[in-house]
């Protein structure tokens, strides 16, 4: 596994950061003679450092981070990438005759980070306020209409794990400490934290069958815990785990959650962040990083191994970004068959569109008419970039006949450079371009014009001169 930042630039890799150098500098009110003579450098060649005229080296940036205390994310271009996506989709409005280049919005991001960040605050603003007049004139007329509308929760509660890349050292380093002091082991999940629960007083019951019967309750009166009786071990194990986690580790989700601005959004994060912590208990993060490693990232075999469900074994995988020890940076999301995203993770800076639907040439739909079946998918990005995704069905019944089942479609999916550490990549073609299928971040921001499945067209985009408006009416003469 890579460690520390100077890993992430390998040998022969070019990396000009001369802003990034510059703000570090500038930050602690250096000269850049001081900072030549600390890194052992010219005060000439570290001139041409900061004027992105000579890249950084892996042995210098090594010297930088350890003698500035900087993280590995200072110099990670993955961050760089994501602030890029942010600032182009805050800019989706735009005419096309007003929108920049791609290289002013890539000088925009490397020069000046904190204009591009204000940016994409602003926007998001901007955007909640739409949002909310909306709400509001929808209510217009109502009895009891209340005087404001929601803001919307659980866009903060995704954003305070997309700024962690997925991953929470606090409650991950935690849950990895109590899993080892209760001797957790694959095989003997559920009996051990079942046996931590009650040693700290806490009874478990079956809840009895019904509709709206919740997965887990808590009476902290009579410290009772409730389970809903159609959950299968693997889900059952997560319920107990979660429980441990609001238990043991509640000073820790709440401080983590008070960085959010609404009672709501909070509740939420709270849920979240416990869910997190369970899957860091049950999965530990070393003994299960090992395992995924060796296994070259099999779900299925993971999952068996670990006795959880493939959701849970996936989304595990898509935290597993300890600095010191990091694994493959995967991109999780949920869909259902209508299209909406229940769930959304990043490990790094791939994330689909928060406007409109996602991209129907998407293998997480085909997923659907194959179920139980692992799908693969080698696709690219109007930017270019490929990506290998793996998709799979599941559903999940929460009572007897008549009782509608919960039925999704899991994507995981990572930079094509990291494919060959999966399984899955086996007798894929990942060096031909032509190989990969095409697909967008939605159609409200995408840029394949001509696509077969395009919808409707790209905010801001008049059609051609010789292009029919009836190919984005459903219901016109075909």
């Amino acid at each position: 596994a890579d460690v520390g930042p100077a890993a992430r630039y390998k040998t022969g890799v070019k990396a000009f950061l001369g802003p990034r150098l510059r703000r570090l500098r500038e930050d602690r009110g250096l000269t850049q003679s001081s900072v030549a003579n600390q890194l052992q450098v010219s005060a000439s060649y570290y001139s041409q450092l900061e004027g992105n005229q000579r890249p950084l080296t892996a042995a210098l940036i090594a010297r930088i981070a350890s003698a500035f205390s900087v993280e590995a994310q200072f110099f990670s271009e993955e961050d760089e990438a994501r602030l890029l996506v942010d600032v182009r989709e805050a800019l989706e409005s735009c005419a096309p005759d007003e929108l920049p280049s791609p290289s002013e919005l890539r000088g925009l991001v490397s020069d000046t980070p904190q204009i591009a960040r204000a940016l994409v605050a602003l926007h998001r603003r901007h955007r909640t306020a739409v949002e909310r007049a909306d709400a509001l004139a929808s209510r217009i007329g109502e009895r009891g209409a209340p005087s404001g509308a929601p803001l919307m929760p659980y866009e903060e509660v995704r954003d305070l794990f997309y700024k962690r890349h997925n991953y929470v050292d606090e409650l991950d380093t935690l849950a990895e400490q109590i899993a080892g002091e209760a001797g957790l082991v694959p095989g003997e999940m559920t009996k051990r934290i079942t046996r931590r629960l009650r040693e700290r007083g806490i009874t478990l019951a079956v809840a009895e069958p019904g509709r709206n019967t919740p997965l887990r309750r808590f009476d902290a009166a009579t410290r009772t815990l409730w389970l809903a009786p159609h959950l299968q071990p693997g889900q059952r194990a997560f319920q107990l785990a979660t429980q441990v986690g609001l238990l043991e580790a509640r000073t820790v989700i709440d401080s983590l959650a008070s960085e959010l601005s609404t009672d709501e959004a909070r509740r939420l994060a709270r849920i979240g962040l416990a869910h997190h912590f369970a899957g860091a208990l049950l999965m530990p993060y070393r003994m299960f990083l090992a395992r995924a490693e060796a296994l070259h990232y099999d779900i299925d075999e993971l999952r068996r191994e670990f006795s959880v469900s493939y959701e849970t074994a996936c989304h595990r995988l898509s935290t597993l970004q300890r600095p010191d020890a990091p694994g493959v940076p995967f991109f999780f999301i949920r869909v259902d068959r209508a299209g909406n995203v229940s769930k959304r993770q990043s490990a790094t800076d791939f994330h689909f569109s928060r406007v409109g639907g996602t991209c129907p040439l998407w293998n997480v739909y085909e997923a659907f008419s194959q179920p139980a079946r692992i799908l693969r998918q080698v696709a690219q990005m109007p930017d270019g970039r490929c990506y290998l995704w793996i998709a799979r069905a599941v559903s999940h019944s929460q009572g007897g006949f008549g009782v509608p089942s919960k039925t999704h479609a899991i994507g995981l999916g990572c930079d094509l450079r990291h494919a060959s550490r999966l399984i899955y990549a086996r007798g894929l073609n990942l060096t031909d371009p032509a190989a990969a299928t095409p697909i967008g971040m939605g159609c409200k921001v995408c840029e394949r014009h001509s696509c077969p499945q395009r919808a409707f067209p790209a905010i801001g985009r008049t059609l051609d001169a010789d292009e029919s408006v009836s190919r984005y009416e459903p219901y016109s003469a075909r």
